[in-house]
Order: C-alpha cells, then structure tokens, then sequence
C-alpha cells in the first residue's frame, strides 16, 4: 500500500465528510420539505461521490488489476450510453456485440499487460477499419456514414480515451516505480475539482456565457476562476506525482483544459440529440459519460505528456 495514497484518499475522505454535514445543514434549513431543487441535487451528488470514491479507493489499493477492471467496466457502460442516442440498426448488432465483447476486453488485457505499441493503434487502426467491414458485409446501406462514424466514435471516445486513464499505471518513470495509480488519482482529482470550481464560481460571478446554446450554465467567470482554482490545486499535489511544483501546475491547466473542452463537446452531442443527460446511472450525476466526458479528454494528452517527457 502506497503511503501517499493513503494520504491522499484520507483527505478526499475528510472533504467529503465536511461536505457531508454542510449539506445535511442545507437540507434541514433550506428544503426541509425537499421541495429546493439545487440544495437536493446537491446532497444527491454528495451521496454519488462516496460510492465513486469508495469504488476507486478500493481500485486503487487492488493495483493494476484492480483498476484495469474498474474502468474496463466503466467503458461497457458509457459504451452502450453512447449507443442508445446513435442510429444503429438491426444490421449493426453483429459491429455492436464484437465491440462490447471483443474490443473492450483485448483493449484493456492490452493495457494490463503494458502492451503500449498494440494498444495505442488497437482502436484507431484496426477497429477503426474492422467496424465498417463487419456493417457494410451486412448489406444495409442507409445512413451508412452516418452509423459507421457514430460507432467508431464511440469506440474512441467511451473506450480509447478512457482505457489511457488505467494505462497511466504502466508507465515506467524513474524513481517513480510502483506509483503509477498516483498519477490517475492527480488525474481524477484536478479534473473533477475543475469541473465542480468551474460551477462553483460560475454561480458566484458567472455572467458571461461561453456557449449558452451548449451549457447554459458554463460561463468565462467560472472557466477561468474553475481552471485557475484547479491549477493551483494540481500544483500543490506535486508530492504525488513525479513532476516539480510548477510542472504539476502545467499538467494540471493542461487537464482542466481539455476536461473543459471535453465537457463541451460531449454537450454538443447531448443538446443535438434532445437529451438533458447520458443517462440515470448516478444518482445527481446523469450517466457515466456526464462523469467521464471531462476525463476522456484529458487523460490520452496527461499520458502522452508524461510519457514523453518522462517515462
């Protein structure tokens, strides 16, 4: 058990005990009568936290193992999320079923066993052209293009992406053996804390809207107070990771960044398909994606990033 794991978890668990009561202190003052819908998808979202945190603790303290398994998982169910707003036909079940049970399993038994020069080209290449193969050998030609791209996209998005997250405990860095899951839990906590800044200060200055046909609540005072708020914080965590203070602040801006940007475009595609969430998954939260859409942005930059320039 890494020590300054534990160190971390345990301030993750104390916020969120402070959290905790300050939301029961709402609930009872404010919405007695749950009739307040802010302070009530407030307290939801706290109750959803300590089972994300629970579940990624437990990852965590399993090691490799652990967390391929864990994000394996979350992959299947921000896959078949994505699925569900796409256009796939009767036609496409044989592309769909060799992605959830093919394409997923090898990808992440890649990454478990280090395989970078595979798994890095795995989806990209090879699915990339397999998945069209296998539809067009169907014979249904109608919205064709369309289908093969949502599919693919898909494909990159709920499992490529996302598997870079389990994929940053295999990166061999000096000094650093053995600590890789440090760098998902640098990863995890700036871009989460970057999204919830983000509201935080958008509430308390926001007046000024980024893309109001997108996210109406995304505003340039919470980007810049949220962004600036979680660069500080990823600089202050130096001491889990490998970089020096002023490099964790670097990645930590590049990952509030790209989760900002991540958030975006995965609202582009929501508001073009009518829908308010990926899904009901998590109570307060929406779906998987509503929780990985940040994430998956960020992380293939965060690797790449940290292998180049210091694996």
């Amino acid at each position: 058990m890494i020590p300054d794991l534990v160190i971390l978890l345990s301030w993750i668990v104390g916020l969120l005990i402070v959290a905790s009561v300050i939301g029961g202190i709402l609930e009872k003052t404010y919405s007695a009568d749950g009739q307040n819908e802010a302070i009530e998808n407030l307290t939801a979202r706290i109750r959803a936290w300590w089972g994300m945190v629970i579940l990624i603790g437990i990852a965590f303290l399993a090691g490799r193992t652990g967390v391929v398994i864990l994000f394996a998982l979350c992959s299947f169910a921000a896959l078949r999320e994505f699925v569900t707003l796409t256009n796939v036909r009767r036609s496409d079940h044989w592309t769909l079923i060799i992605a959830f049970f093919v394409v997923i399993p090898f990808q992440y038994w890649l990454i478990w066993a280090g395989e970078y020069g595979i798994y890095s080209i795995y989806i990209p290449v090879y699915c990339f052209l397999l998945a069209p193969i296998i539809s067009a050998l169907r014979g249904e030609t109608d919205n064709f293009l369309i289908r093969v791209a949502e599919v693919q996209w898909a494909l990159m998005i709920c499992v490529f992406c996302a598997s870079h997250v389990p994929a940053l405990i295999t990166l061999e860095i000096v000094g650093f053996e053995g600590r890789g899951v440090l760098l998902i839990a640098f990863l995890i906590v700036v871009v989460q804390l970057s999204d919830v800044l983000q509201y935080v200060w958008g509430k308390l200055l926001g007046k000024h809207k980024i893309a109001p046909r997108l996210s109406p609540s995304k505003t340039v005072e919470g980007f810049v107070g949220g962004v600036a708020s979680a660069t500080l914080i990823g600089a202050s965590l130096y001491w889990i990771t490998p970089f020096t203070s002023l490099q964790a602040g670097m990645m930590a801006l590049v990952i509030a960044l790209m989760g900002f940007f991540g958030g975006l475009v995965m609202s582009a595609i929501k508001r073009d398909r009518g829908v308010k969430d990926w899904g009901h998954t998590i109570e307060g939260h929406g779906g998987f994606i509503d929780r990985l859409d940040s994430v998956v942005f960020s992380a293939p930059i965060f690797f790449h990033l940290t292998r180049y320039w210091w694996a």
